[in-house]
């Protein structure tokens, strides 16, 4: 039979899952997600979750409390008498009382090799770190932080130049299905939960603005990891003058450069090498390849250079 769900989530990463999930027939009670938060230029405007608006295209009941630990919020989840929650980039922590209330408790689809990259970036993280590989596991969901045992696993691998974007959308497609499969399980009781292991934990704490500036000294392939990691959000940057005024310059896509020494000089450090936005690092150099002004839209390489005065010898700080 299938199953009465709740589902929780937020951002663009939870709609696929639950778009799946209503797919597959299981029958959603409630969708609950992060309330409408300010936009627009002046922040007037209210503006929904996209796992709102996909909710309200479904014609399912969206509810949107700012906490769970009130005991009519908790009453409030227990009365819809759900079978199973899932649980994707929800936002909220779930007390003790909202986990054990759905029948076959929550579950949770997270973006990582569980127990590495427990918390809030593991996509970022894993990219930055310069990690090979990822995936995606549904686990069932404790009161610790990502600590339950997981259900499935499918692992993804991370190609030299992707992006967390890139990354972002691969794994978002993977924890669809896999979600899908695990309720599958469920219905039919063939699902097992293994116990993660005590070694290797680490934790993927949110990404903060001090941290997006892009040190040049850094070796090249660190350099290059920083990049890819927080693009396209928040987006490393760095300045650069063009036209005799300092620049906010936003770096979205970088390739490790061939046929560089490895150990600069450090003083030579984000400093352009060749026509092509080839950048000296603190050992090796990176590509630029594509790129963002302050105010304008992402740009190729090429596309930039046409529209400024870059040249050799100029440096990035």
């Amino acid at each position: 039979m299938p199953l009465r769900v709740i589902f929780m989530g937020t951002p663009e990463f939870s709609v696929p899952t639950l778009r799946a999930i209503a797919e597959a027939g299981h029958q959603i009670a409630a969708v609950y997600t992060q309330p409408p938060r300010a936009a627009g230029r002046r922040g007037l405007e209210l503006t929904p979750s996209p796992v709102q608006r996909e909710a309200e295209r479904l014609g399912i009941e969206v509810r949107t409390p700012t906490s769970l630990k009130g005991e009519a919020e908790q009453a409030a989840f227990r009365a819809l008498g759900a079978d199973i929650a899932v649980v994707v980039a929800y936002g909220l922590l779930l007390p003790k009382a909202v986990l054990d209330a759905p029948r076959l408790g929550c579950i949770n689809g997270h973006a990582s090799l569980l127990p590495r990259w427990r918390g809030a970036a593991p996509i970022q993280r894993a990219i930055m770190a310069g990690d090979a590989e990822t995936g995606m596991m549904v686990m069932r969901m404790e009161e610790g932080l990502d600590t339950g045992p997981v259900g499935l696993v499918e692992k993804c691998a991370i190609d030299p130049d992707m992006t967390a974007g890139d990354l972002h959308d691969r794994l978002m497609s993977i924890g669809a299905a896999l979600i899908v499969e695990a309720l599958a399980g469920l219905e039919r009781d063939t699902l097992g939960f293994t116990v993660q292991a005590a070694e290797g934990v680490t934790y993927a704490r949110k990404i903060d603005k001090s941290e997006t500036r892009v040190d040049w000294t850094r070796p090249a392939v660190e350099v290059h990891n920083h990049i890819r990691g927080l693009s396209p959000f928040p987006g490393a940057w760095c300045e650069i003058d063009i036209g005799g005024r300092q620049e906010r310059l936003k770096l979205l896509r970088s390739t490790l450069s061939d046929g560089v020494s490895p150990s600069l000089d450090s003083s030579e450090s984000g400093g352009i090498l060749d026509d092509r936005l080839t950048v000296a690092c603190g050992a090796g150099a990176i590509r630029l390849v594509e790129v963002q002004r302050a105010g304008g839209r992402p740009a190729a390489a090429s596309e930039f250079l046409r529209g400024a005065k870059i040249e050799k010898g100029m440096k990035l700080s």
